[in-house]
């Protein structure tokens, strides 16, 4: 596994991480068994969010990481705040809601800190430099080594780059939506800070799943997209979810791709031991961009 560095941070984070929103809260020893997994083939970020089955998520991976914390980067999120019937959640970016917030997450995830920890969302009404010195406390005080934020709207991301210390920008990322490339990745790039994609597989279908319409795709468009997938995975003799990350990771702003295994058999069909991910060949490069349109940010730009 190829490790990168978050940010300017001196965290190491593995090219191709987790996604724990999709692990079952419901059957904790094979979430424990898909984590420690994950970690024996070199995986060491996990990413989850206080918003994930109220909070149980984070319980979940913190149960799952016992005596295993000084072998993984954990990030969690915030900013979405549940009612207290539990029904339904509204946007609170205040100073007084992350400082207890993260109080929670510490207690769920059974950590003393948290390595990247992001704002899960963001408008350019929020009181971002309020958020910032939030995050700033938050770091001097030891809770968090990083901090970053979870959007896809360039204007948002504009104003953390002048203003903040982010280390990361986790967005919406893949063969399927090639939005970033317009201007996030090389903006974020020239800064020193990561992108984190989600997204990746575009909900499986750059990984076998059926074609279906995807974003302003239709179905075909987004089956030459899978085609092409198929085709480049199959001359490096690897399987398609490799190609679909090796795609993303191309950029070198990208840090990691976030993959949301859901069983055994969709990690150790994706990722095997000793398996790095190369750089895609121009051939193959221009094989898979051609495949594809590549629109653009039409709002928050």
């Amino acid at each position: 596994m190829n490790y990168n560095r978050l940010g300017k941070s001196g965290i190491l984070i593995s090219e191709v991480s987790m996604g724990c929103m999709s692990l079952n809260i419901d059957e904790p020893e094979k979430a424990a068994k898909l984590i420690h997994t994950a970690i024996d083939l070199g995986i060491n970020f996990f990413d989850t969010a206080d918003l994930y089955d109220q909070g149980r998520n984070e319980a979940l991976v913190g149960t799952a990481i016992n005596g295993k914390r000084e072998d993984v980067v954990i990030a969690t999120k915030v900013g979405n705040q549940w009612n207290e019937k539990g029904t339904s959640w509204s946007w609170n970016p205040r100073k007084a809601y992350i400082l207890s917030a993260v109080e929670e997450s510490l207690k769920r995830l059974n950590t003393d800190y948290i390595d990247l920890y992001q704002l899960h969302g963001g408008t350019l009404e929020d009181p971002i430099e309020e958020i910032i010195e939030t995050f700033e406390f938050l770091k001097e005080q030891g809770k968090i080594r990083s901090y970053g934020i979870s959007s896809i709207r360039p204007n948002v991301i504009r104003e953390y780059i002048k203003r903040s210390n982010i280390d990361s920008v986790m967005m919406q990322y893949s063969l399927l939506d090639r939005r970033p490339e317009e201007v996030c990745l090389d903006l974020l790039g020239n800064h020193g800070i990561s992108v984190i994609t989600r997204g990746t597989l575009a909900k499986g279908l750059l990984a076998g799943k059926p074609a279906q319409p995807y974003l302003d795709h239709s179905t075909d468009q987004v089956k030459a997209a899978s085609d092409a997938i198929k085709a480049v995975a199959h001359k490096m003799n690897q399987p398609e979810c490799a190609t679909a990350c090796q795609y993303v990771l191309q950029s070198p702003a990208v840090a990691s791709a976030v993959i949301g295994f859901r069983t055994l058999e969709q990690l150790l069909g994706c990722i095997t031991r000793g398996n790095n991910l190369t750089k895609l060949e121009t051939v193959d490069l221009k094989i898979l961009q051609e495949s594809t349109s590549a629109y653009i940010y039409e709002s928050h730009r």
